[in-house]
C-alpha cells in the first residue's frame, strides 16, 4: 500500500445508481466525510447524501447585482456632479434617468460575478484531476457509477477503507494516486 501522502483516495465502481446511493449512505454512516460520486447522469438522491446544498453562488449573484447597481449610481452621480448640465429645469440628480444604466450594470454584474465565482469555487480550471487517471474511470461517462473516498478524510486508512468498500460489493476498487 502507498502512503497517505501519495494517495488521492480509493475509487469504487458500481453498476447501478441505487447501489451507489446505498454505498454513499453507508460511507456517511461509517463516518467518512470526504466522499465524492461520479455518474453518467444526475442522481438526485446523491445531493442529500453528499451534502451538496451549497448556496454560495446564489449569494454571489445577489452581491454582484447590488455591486453593479451601486457602481452605476456612483458613476452617473459623479459624472453629473463633475460635469453639470443645467438645462430646462432638469434636476442635477434625476434618478429616473439613471434607471437604464443601473439596470444594465445590475444584470451584467449579477451574471458575471456568479459565473466567475462558480469557476473559482469549483477549483477550475483544473489541469490535473487524479481520478481521471484511474483505469476504469472512462466508464463514468457511459454506464458506471463511482464512489471516491478521499485520503484527506480524517477517518481514511487505506487498508480499512479498502475492506469497507469491498464489503459494499462493488465491481472494482482502485487506489487513486495524488
Amino acid at each position: 500500500m502507498a502512503e497517505r501522502e501519495d494517495l488521492y483516495g480509493l475509487l469504487a465502481e458500481f453498476e447501478s445508481p441505487e447501489t451507489l446511493v446505498e454505498a454513499a449512505r453507508r460511507a456517511r454512516a461509517e463516518g467518512y466525510s470526504e466522499i465524492d460520486a461520479f455518474t453518467p447522469f444526475p442522481v438526485e438522491e446523491l445531493n442529500e447524501v453528499l451534502h451538496l446544498q451549497d448556496s454560495r453562488v446564489r449569494v454571489l449573484g445577489l452581491a454582484g447585482g447590488i455591486f453593479g447597481f451601486a457602481v452605476a449610481l456612483a458613476m452617473q452621480s459623479y459624472t453629473n456632479f463633475s460635469y453639470p448640465i443645467e438645462v430646462g429645469g432638469r434636476p442635477l440628480y434625476a434618478l429616473s434617468a439613471f434607471a437604464v444604466v443601473a439596470f444594465e450594470l445590475t444584470v451584467l454584474f449579477g451574471a458575471l460575478v456568479p459565473a466567475i465565482g462558480m469557476l473559482a469555487l469549483n477549483g477550475l480550471p483544473r489541469l490535473n484531476y487524479p481520478v481521471l487517471a484511474a483505469s476504469r474511470f472512462h466508464l463514468a461517462s457511459k454506464d458506471r457509477f463511482f464512489l471516491c473516498i478521499k485520503a484527506a478524510d480524517a477517518r481514511f486508512d487505506a487498508r480499512a477503507t479498502e475492506r469497507f468498500l469491498k464489503a459494499l460489493a462493488p465491481c472494482s476498487v482502485e487506489l487513486v494516486g495524488a
